[in-house]
Order: structure tokens, then sequence, then C-alpha cells
């Protein structure tokens, strides 16, 4: 069963496209462009369509989804959390 999806192994975030992520459980993702599939173990619950981060990210580090740079984190964000306007914000303002 597919939770997450990629476009690009070079994204930071994935997409949850399942209902009732919670933390501790076992995520399988699929990276759309190299067909490929990756895993991590949520480290908190997350809603559906909203963004789980795939790689170990800085405050202020630039977030990529889908291959387009869609903010800076304004808080660290571990592999497995929740990525969202909480620690995401837009970088226009």
């Amino acid at each position: 069963m597919i939770h997450f999806v990629v476009h690009d192994e070079s994204d930071s975030v994935g997409v949850v496209v399942v209902e009732g992520v919670k933390a501790g459980q076992e995520l399988t993702g699929w990276i759309m462009d190299q067909d490929k599939e990756i895993r991590f173990q949520a480290r908190s619950d997350i809603p559906i369509g909203h963004k789980l981060a795939i790689k170990e990210l800085k405050n202020d580090d630039t977030v990529i989804k889908y291959g387009v740079d869609i903010g800076r984190t304004v808080a660290a964000i571990k592999p497995g959390e929740h990525a969202h306007v909480h620690n995401i914000k837009t970088k226009r303002w």
C-alpha cells in the first residue's frame, strides 16, 4: 500500500494520500519519477493531503515539493514528521 507520493527523489517532502496516518506507523512512499519505493516511520500524525518530510530539514532550509521551491522551514523537521504551516512558511513575505 502506498501512503505518500513524492515527485522526484531530490524533493524534501512527500504528500500523504491516505486517511489516518498515525505516529509510529510504518509508511511506504512512491517516488514517481524514479518509480521506486521508500519507507519511513511516521513521527507524528499526518492528515491526508499534508506533507511528510523525507529528508532532514534544518531551520531556514528550502522545502522542495514536486521539484518546486514551496518555501522555507521555520523549525527543524526530521524525516517522517508532519511538514505544514506550523513549520514551513512562504518566502514571499
